[in-house]
C-alpha cells in the first residue's frame, strides 16, 4: 500500500504543482488507475513550463503515488492509502484534548523556566518577574508529526511536576494533579508559515502553510494556568464544528451546537 507522502521538489513553482496534484490524489479527484492529464495540459493549467511539471511528477513518483507507464503516461498508483487526519471538534474541545494526549505520542524538544513574552504574560495576568515553565513538544500519530506545541505554565503550578512527567503525561493531567480546577478556555485559530525550527520538527519545508492555534486556559478563579501556542499540519489535522440554524424570521443565525456528555451531565437544581 502506498501512503500519501511528501517528497517536495525544488523550486516554488514545482512545489505548487506538486502540492496541488497531491491534494487531488488524496481527495480522490484522481483515483487509482486513472491517468493524469499530459504534461502539456498540466503546464498550461498551472501556467508553468513542462520542465517544472516534470519535476513535480518526479516527486509524486518518488512518493509512490504516480507511476510512469510506457504508452499510458502518468497513472495514479493502485492501493494509495489516504490517512484520515487527526480531527478535533470545537464543541467538545476539552475531552478531545485529553483523549488526544492518550492516543498520540509526544516528544519533548525543550524545557526551561523563564519569563513569558509580554502578550502571553498579560493574557495570563502575570507580573513582570513571574516565571513560567516553557516546554516545546511535537505530537505524532502513527509516527507522523502533526503538531508543534509550546506551553507556558506559571512556575507556582509547574513546579509540582518534572520534565520527565511532562515528557510522558498529558499536560492537562499534570495540571489537575497539581490541584488546578480548569474552568474554561479561550481559543483562536489562524494561519501561519512554518519557521525553520517548526518546519524541521514537523518534517515539512520551510514556509509551508500551517494552522496556528493559541489557547488560554483558566481555572475556576479566572487565573491563567496555561497558554498554548500550537502549529498544526493542515494535511494531518482538522478542526470541525457543528452549527445549528436558530432564531426566528429575519433574526435567524448560526450557533455552535454544544455537545453534552450524558455520563457527566447533571440534572438542573430546582429553584
Amino acid at each position: 500500500m502506498n501512503r500519501i507522502g511528501q517528497c517536495m521538489p525544488e523550486g516554488a513553482k514545482a512545489q505548487r504543482v506538486y502540492l496541488s496534484l497531491r491534494e487531488d490524489i488524496s481527495t480522490r479527484v484522481y483515483t487509482p488507475g486513472q491517468n493524469l492529464p499530459g504534461e502539456i495540459k498540466l503546464a498550461s493549467a498551472f501556467e508553468v513550463s513542462r520542465v517544472t511539471v516534470r519535476r513535480a511528477l518526479d516527486a509524486l513518483c518518488t512518493d509512490g503515488l504516480v507511476e510512469r507507464r510506457a504508452g499510458s503516461g502518468n497513472v495514479i498508483c493502485n492501493n494509495v492509502v489516504v490517512d484520515a487526519p487527526v480531527a478535533m471538534n470545537f464543541n467538545t474541545l476539552m475531552p478531545q484534548v485529553a483523549e488526544m494526549g492518550r492516543n498520540t505520542k509526544a516528544k519533548l524538544l525543550s524545557f526551561k523556566y523563564d519569563t513569558a513574552p509580554d502578550y502571553i504574560a498579560e493574557a495570563m495576568g502575570l507580573g513582570d518577574d513571574d516565571r513560567t515553565q516553557i516546554a516545546t513538544r511535537v505530537r505524532s500519530c502513527e509516527g507522523q508529526p502533526f503538531s508543534h506545541l509550546t506551553t507556558y505554565v506559571p512556575e507556582t503550578i509547574a513546579s509540582s511536576y518534572s520534565e520527565d512527567d511532562l515528557a510522558n503525561t498529558p499536560l492537562f493531567t499534570l495540571l489537575e494533579r497539581s490541584g488546578v480546577t480548569i474552568a474554561n478556555a479561550n481559543q483562536s485559530v489562524s494561519a501561519t508559515l512554518a519557521s525553520p525550527n517548526v518546519a524541521a520538527a514537523l518534517e515539512v519545508p520551510v514556509g509551508t502553510a500551517l494552522l496556528s492555534l493559541q489557547r488560554l486556559v483558566c481555572d475556576n478563579e479566572g487565573r491563567g494556568v496555561e497558554y498554548l501556542v500550537a502549529r498544526y499540519r493542515p494535511d494531518l489535522f482538522t478542526i470541525d464544528m457543528t452549527l445549528a440554524r436558530v432564531g426566528d424570521g429575519s433574526n435567524r443565525y448560526w450557533e455552535p451546537v454544544i455537545a453534552c456528555d450524558k455520563s457527566t451531565a447533571k440534572e438542573p437544581v430546582s429553584a
